[in-house]
């Protein structure tokens, strides 16, 4: 089980180390009065520290060792 949940802690550190963030469009309504509705297309943003994935990434290898170590 450790060893399985350390390569998908690697996996997702390194993925976060690359990619910083990702952005996305949502709908949103501007005006809504009866029958009539405008909406808008918003550019939302998700954005994390690269510390994030580095410490994902040694936590996974951390992990990863311990498991080795006791079998």
């Amino acid at each position: 089980m450790k060893k399985s949940i350390g390569i998908i802690m690697i996996v997702l550190g390194a993925v976060m180390l690359i990619w910083t963030g990702f952005t996305y469009i949502k709908k949103e309504k501007v005006v809504d009065a009866g029958p009539i509705q405008v909406s808008a297309d918003k550019e939302k943003s998700v954005n994390w520290p690269p510390y994030a994935g580095g410490v994902l990434l040694l936590g996974g290898v951390v992990l990863l060792a311990t498991g080795r170590k006791s079998r």
